[in-house]
Protein backbone atom coordinates (compact mmCIF):
# COMPACT_ATOMS: atom_id res chain seq x y z
CA UNK A 1 0.00 0.00 0.00
CA UNK A 2 0.97 3.41 -0.24
CA UNK A 3 -0.01 6.18 1.51
CA UNK A 4 0.07 9.88 0.61
CA UNK A 5 -0.41 12.77 2.74
CA UNK A 6 -0.65 16.53 2.19
CA UNK A 7 2.09 16.04 -0.05
CA UNK A 8 3.82 19.31 -1.13
CA UNK A 9 6.56 19.82 -3.29
CA UNK A 10 7.44 23.30 -4.68
CA UNK A 11 10.42 24.52 -6.37
CA UNK A 12 10.91 27.77 -5.70
CA UNK A 13 7.79 30.11 -6.34
CA UNK A 14 6.74 27.06 -8.42
CA UNK A 15 4.21 24.42 -6.75
CA UNK A 16 5.04 21.34 -8.38
CA UNK A 17 2.58 18.68 -6.08
CA UNK A 18 -0.27 20.42 -4.21
CA UNK A 19 -1.39 18.97 -0.77
CA UNK A 20 -2.15 15.54 -2.59
CA UNK A 21 -3.14 12.99 -0.39
CA UNK A 22 -4.50 9.45 -1.31
CA UNK A 23 -3.66 5.19 -0.87
CA UNK A 24 -2.79 3.33 -3.29
CA UNK A 25 -4.94 0.03 -2.09
CA UNK A 26 -3.15 -3.76 -3.06
CA UNK A 27 -5.10 -6.04 -5.11
CA UNK A 28 -5.72 -3.07 -7.93
CA UNK A 29 -4.24 -1.72 -10.78
CA UNK A 30 -4.07 1.97 -10.07
CA UNK A 31 -3.77 4.59 -13.28
CA UNK A 32 -1.97 7.54 -12.88
CA UNK A 33 -2.42 10.02 -15.09
CA UNK A 34 -2.30 13.86 -15.92
CA UNK A 35 -1.00 16.13 -18.48
CA UNK A 36 2.85 16.93 -19.07
CA UNK A 37 4.26 18.92 -16.05
CA UNK A 38 0.99 18.05 -13.25
CA UNK A 39 3.57 16.70 -11.18
CA UNK A 40 3.60 12.84 -11.71
CA UNK A 41 6.82 11.92 -12.07
CA UNK A 42 7.71 14.12 -9.18
CA UNK A 43 5.46 12.15 -6.98
CA UNK A 44 6.58 8.94 -7.90
CA UNK A 45 9.80 10.17 -7.29
CA UNK A 46 9.17 11.50 -3.75
CA UNK A 47 7.93 8.49 -2.83
CA UNK A 48 11.11 6.26 -3.20
CA UNK A 49 12.76 9.59 -1.94
CA UNK A 50 14.65 10.29 -4.29
CA UNK A 51 13.23 14.12 -4.33
CA UNK A 52 12.32 15.32 -0.47
CA UNK A 53 8.76 16.21 0.15
CA UNK A 54 8.33 20.21 0.70
CA UNK A 55 5.67 19.13 3.18
CA UNK A 56 3.89 16.33 4.06
CA UNK A 57 4.60 12.35 3.97
CA UNK A 58 4.49 9.61 1.13
CA UNK A 59 4.42 6.04 2.94
CA UNK A 60 5.09 2.56 1.54
CA UNK A 61 3.50 -0.26 4.02
CA UNK A 62 3.39 2.62 6.20
CA UNK A 63 6.87 3.56 6.57
CA UNK A 64 9.44 5.86 4.59
CA UNK A 65 11.17 4.03 1.22
CA UNK A 66 14.48 5.07 2.80
CA UNK A 67 13.85 3.25 6.12
CA UNK A 68 14.15 0.02 4.42
CA UNK A 69 17.62 -1.63 4.88
CA UNK A 70 16.44 -3.50 1.82
CA UNK A 71 14.04 -1.41 -0.08
CA UNK A 72 14.06 -3.77 -3.41
CA UNK A 73 12.51 -6.14 -1.38
CA UNK A 74 9.54 -3.85 -0.39
CA UNK A 75 8.91 -1.50 -3.60
CA UNK A 76 10.17 -2.35 -7.34
CA UNK A 77 10.26 0.88 -9.68
CA UNK A 78 10.80 1.54 -13.29
CA UNK A 79 11.01 5.08 -13.69
CA UNK A 80 13.72 5.89 -16.13
CA UNK A 81 14.48 2.41 -18.54
CA UNK A 82 18.00 4.64 -19.01
CA UNK A 83 18.77 5.20 -16.05
CA UNK A 84 21.73 2.13 -15.94
CA UNK A 85 25.42 1.79 -16.78
CA UNK A 86 25.35 1.33 -20.33
CA UNK A 87 28.42 -1.08 -21.01
CA UNK A 88 27.54 -3.32 -18.08
CA UNK A 89 25.77 -6.47 -19.31
CA UNK A 90 21.95 -7.07 -18.81
CA UNK A 91 22.65 -9.85 -16.39
CA UNK A 92 25.58 -8.05 -14.48
CA UNK A 93 23.55 -5.24 -14.46
CA UNK A 94 20.59 -7.01 -12.15
CA UNK A 95 22.92 -9.07 -10.26
CA UNK A 96 24.89 -5.69 -8.78
CA UNK A 97 21.32 -4.83 -7.75
CA UNK A 98 20.40 -8.05 -6.44
CA UNK A 99 23.40 -8.43 -4.25
CA UNK A 100 22.70 -4.83 -2.78
CA UNK A 101 19.46 -6.03 -1.02
CA UNK A 102 20.52 -9.48 -0.75
CA UNK A 103 18.50 -11.16 -3.48
CA UNK A 104 20.15 -14.45 -4.78
CA UNK A 105 21.68 -14.61 -8.13
CA UNK A 106 18.88 -17.48 -9.22
CA UNK A 107 16.25 -14.85 -8.85
CA UNK A 108 18.73 -12.52 -11.72
CA UNK A 109 18.22 -15.68 -14.23
CA UNK A 110 13.82 -16.41 -12.75
CA UNK A 111 13.38 -12.45 -14.26
CA UNK A 112 15.38 -12.10 -17.14
CA UNK A 113 12.94 -15.45 -18.25
CA UNK A 114 9.89 -13.54 -17.18
CA UNK A 115 10.68 -10.26 -19.38
CA UNK A 116 11.59 -12.27 -22.14
CA UNK A 117 15.71 -11.63 -22.11
CA UNK A 118 17.39 -14.59 -21.32
CA UNK A 119 19.21 -14.78 -24.87
CA UNK A 120 20.61 -10.98 -24.79
CA UNK A 121 21.83 -11.35 -21.09
CA UNK A 122 25.12 -11.05 -21.67
CA UNK A 123 24.87 -7.97 -24.11
CA UNK A 124 25.43 -4.72 -22.80
CA UNK A 125 22.32 -2.55 -21.67
CA UNK A 126 23.95 0.12 -23.92
CA UNK A 127 23.33 -1.60 -27.13
CA UNK A 128 19.43 -2.51 -26.07
CA UNK A 129 16.56 -0.82 -28.07
CA UNK A 130 13.86 0.99 -26.28
CA UNK A 131 11.66 -1.76 -25.73
CA UNK A 132 14.50 -4.08 -24.60
CA UNK A 133 15.77 -1.22 -22.15
CA UNK A 134 11.82 -1.66 -20.95
CA UNK A 135 12.05 -4.76 -20.31
CA UNK A 136 14.92 -5.11 -18.40
CA UNK A 137 14.07 -2.02 -16.18
CA UNK A 138 10.57 -4.22 -15.57
CA UNK A 139 12.69 -6.76 -14.68
CA UNK A 140 14.81 -4.56 -12.25
CA UNK A 141 11.54 -3.75 -10.29
CA UNK A 142 10.16 -7.53 -10.67
CA UNK A 143 13.70 -8.91 -8.74
CA UNK A 144 12.95 -8.32 -4.91
CA UNK A 145 9.38 -10.01 -5.75
CA UNK A 146 8.14 -6.78 -4.17
CA UNK A 147 4.87 -6.37 -2.47
CA UNK A 148 4.64 -2.88 -4.21
CA UNK A 149 5.02 -2.13 -7.48
CA UNK A 150 5.58 1.28 -9.49
CA UNK A 151 5.75 1.80 -13.27
CA UNK A 152 6.41 5.46 -15.15
CA UNK A 153 5.34 4.87 -18.95
CA UNK A 154 6.23 1.32 -19.13
CA UNK A 155 5.23 0.33 -22.40
CA UNK A 156 7.29 3.22 -24.31
CA UNK A 157 8.97 1.64 -26.91
CA UNK A 158 7.25 -1.89 -26.68
CA UNK A 159 5.00 -3.70 -30.10
CA UNK A 160 2.01 -4.32 -29.74
CA UNK A 161 2.67 -8.29 -28.25
CA UNK A 162 5.23 -6.27 -25.59
CA UNK A 163 2.02 -3.69 -24.98
CA UNK A 164 0.03 -6.78 -24.47
CA UNK A 165 2.47 -8.59 -22.20
CA UNK A 166 3.07 -6.00 -19.91
CA UNK A 167 -0.99 -5.71 -19.70
CA UNK A 168 -1.24 -9.00 -18.73
CA UNK A 169 1.47 -8.65 -16.68
CA UNK A 170 0.14 -5.72 -14.63
CA UNK A 171 -3.30 -7.43 -14.18
CA UNK A 172 -1.43 -10.56 -12.73
CA UNK A 173 0.90 -8.52 -9.97
CA UNK A 174 -2.12 -6.94 -8.84
CA UNK A 175 -4.27 -10.21 -8.50
CA UNK A 176 -1.79 -11.66 -6.32
CA UNK A 177 -2.65 -9.02 -4.02
CA UNK A 178 0.41 -6.66 -4.49
CA UNK A 179 0.23 -3.01 -5.31
CA UNK A 180 0.48 -1.70 -8.84
CA UNK A 181 0.85 2.53 -9.65
CA UNK A 182 1.11 2.98 -13.18
CA UNK A 183 1.38 5.95 -14.94
CA UNK A 184 1.12 6.40 -18.57
CA UNK A 185 -0.29 8.63 -21.39
CA UNK A 186 -1.77 6.22 -23.01
CA UNK A 187 -5.50 6.27 -22.63
CA UNK A 188 -6.37 3.49 -24.68
CA UNK A 189 -4.25 1.17 -23.25
CA UNK A 190 -4.94 2.33 -19.21
CA UNK A 191 -8.53 1.62 -20.10
CA UNK A 192 -7.85 -2.04 -20.33
CA UNK A 193 -5.47 -1.90 -17.58
CA UNK A 194 -6.28 0.15 -14.61
CA UNK A 195 -9.07 -0.93 -12.33
CA UNK A 196 -8.90 2.59 -10.32
CA UNK A 197 -7.54 5.89 -11.32
CA UNK A 198 -5.86 8.89 -10.18
CA UNK A 199 -5.35 12.10 -12.48
CA UNK A 200 -3.72 14.68 -10.74
CA UNK A 201 -3.43 18.58 -12.99
CA UNK A 202 -0.74 21.24 -11.67
CA UNK A 203 -0.37 19.18 -8.62
CA UNK A 204 -3.50 19.24 -7.54
CA UNK A 205 -5.96 15.73 -7.57
CA UNK A 206 -8.68 16.36 -9.69
CA UNK A 207 -10.28 12.02 -9.56
CA UNK A 208 -9.43 9.31 -7.28
CA UNK A 209 -12.18 6.82 -8.64
CA UNK A 210 -12.51 3.28 -10.44
CA UNK A 211 -12.63 3.79 -13.84
CA UNK A 212 -16.09 2.84 -14.52
CA UNK A 213 -16.73 5.79 -12.38
CA UNK A 214 -14.48 8.20 -13.92
CA UNK A 215 -16.59 7.15 -17.54
CA UNK A 216 -19.38 7.32 -15.98
CA UNK A 217 -19.09 11.06 -14.54
CA UNK A 218 -18.13 12.17 -17.86
CA UNK A 219 -20.82 14.21 -19.77
CA UNK A 220 -19.30 12.43 -23.09
CA UNK A 221 -21.72 9.79 -22.19
CA UNK A 222 -24.89 9.50 -24.61
CA UNK A 223 -27.49 7.39 -25.54
CA UNK A 224 -28.16 5.69 -28.62
CA UNK A 225 -31.39 5.41 -30.43
CA UNK A 226 -32.17 3.73 -33.69
CA UNK A 227 -35.10 3.21 -35.00
CA UNK A 228 -37.20 2.70 -38.37
CA UNK A 229 -39.14 6.05 -38.63
CA UNK A 230 -36.55 8.92 -38.93
CA UNK A 231 -39.43 11.28 -38.08
CA UNK A 232 -40.59 9.85 -35.35
CA UNK A 233 -37.11 10.34 -33.84
CA UNK A 234 -37.01 13.60 -34.81
CA UNK A 235 -40.81 13.89 -32.60
CA UNK A 236 -38.92 11.83 -29.89
CA UNK A 237 -35.81 14.64 -29.87
CA UNK A 238 -38.33 17.26 -29.77
CA UNK A 239 -40.20 16.34 -26.76
CA UNK A 240 -36.60 15.72 -24.76
CA UNK A 241 -35.33 19.08 -26.11
CA UNK A 242 -37.09 21.07 -23.08
CA UNK A 243 -35.66 19.02 -20.57
CA UNK A 244 -32.31 19.61 -21.50
CA UNK A 245 -31.41 16.62 -23.35
CA UNK A 246 -29.41 17.34 -26.73
CA UNK A 247 -29.98 15.37 -30.01
CA UNK A 248 -27.79 14.43 -32.88
CA UNK A 249 -29.21 12.76 -35.75
CA UNK A 250 -26.13 10.76 -36.92
CA UNK A 251 -27.61 9.06 -39.71
CA UNK A 252 -31.00 8.79 -40.39
CA UNK A 253 -33.23 7.09 -38.07
CA UNK A 254 -30.26 7.20 -35.89
CA UNK A 255 -29.80 9.32 -32.79
CA UNK A 256 -27.21 10.32 -30.29
CA UNK A 257 -28.48 11.90 -27.24
CA UNK A 258 -27.00 13.83 -24.14
CA UNK A 259 -28.24 14.94 -20.90
CA UNK A 260 -30.38 11.56 -20.32
CA UNK A 261 -30.70 7.66 -19.73
CA UNK A 262 -31.80 4.86 -21.46
CA UNK A 263 -35.01 4.38 -19.26
CA UNK A 264 -36.88 7.78 -19.75
CA UNK A 265 -36.43 7.85 -22.98
CA UNK A 266 -37.69 4.40 -23.24
CA UNK A 267 -40.81 5.69 -21.49
CA UNK A 268 -41.25 8.42 -23.60
CA UNK A 269 -40.67 6.38 -27.03
CA UNK A 270 -43.38 4.05 -25.64
CA UNK A 271 -45.70 6.67 -24.79
CA UNK A 272 -45.49 8.27 -28.17
CA UNK A 273 -45.67 5.11 -29.99
CA UNK A 274 -42.18 5.17 -31.51
CA UNK A 275 -41.07 2.10 -32.72
CA UNK A 276 -37.13 1.30 -31.65
CA UNK A 277 -34.71 -0.60 -33.05
CA UNK A 278 -31.94 0.08 -30.68
CA UNK A 279 -31.56 1.90 -26.90
CA UNK A 280 -28.55 1.73 -25.43
CA UNK A 281 -26.28 3.92 -23.12
CA UNK A 282 -22.97 5.15 -24.68
CA UNK A 283 -20.18 5.36 -22.37
CA UNK A 284 -17.42 8.08 -22.91
CA UNK A 285 -13.89 6.84 -23.97
CA UNK A 286 -11.15 7.34 -21.37
CA UNK A 287 -9.84 10.04 -23.22
CA UNK A 288 -12.94 11.79 -23.26
CA UNK A 289 -13.61 11.58 -19.92
CA UNK A 290 -9.47 12.55 -19.09
CA UNK A 291 -10.02 15.28 -21.53
CA UNK A 292 -12.60 16.85 -19.65
CA UNK A 293 -11.07 16.50 -16.41
CA UNK A 294 -7.83 18.12 -17.57
CA UNK A 295 -9.28 20.88 -19.73
CA UNK A 296 -7.87 23.42 -17.64
CA UNK A 297 -5.06 22.40 -16.38
CA UNK A 298 -2.74 21.57 -19.06
CA UNK A 299 0.40 23.70 -18.71
CA UNK A 300 1.69 23.09 -22.12
CA UNK A 301 -0.76 23.18 -25.40
CA UNK A 302 -0.22 24.67 -28.79
CA UNK A 303 -2.13 27.30 -29.48
CA UNK A 304 -5.66 26.56 -31.18
CA UNK A 305 -5.89 26.04 -34.84
CA UNK A 306 -1.73 26.05 -34.99
CA UNK A 307 -0.80 23.86 -38.13
CA UNK A 308 3.01 23.23 -39.44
Amino acid sequence: MITLDGLTKRYGDRTAVRDLSLTIEPGLVTGFLGPNGAGKSTTMRMILGLDRPTAGTALVGGRPYGAYRHPLRQVGALLDAKALHPGRGARRHLLAMAHSNGIPASRVDEVLGVVGLPEVAGKRAGTFSLGMGQRLGIAGALLGDPPVLMFDEPVNGLDPDGVRWVRELMRSLAAEGRTVFVSSHLMSEMELTADRLVVIGKGRLLADAPIAEVLAGSSRRRVRVRGPQPEGLRRLAAELAPHGVAAEEVAPGELLLSGTKVDPVGDLAFRLGVPLYELSPQDATLEQAYMELTAGSVEYAAPEGATR
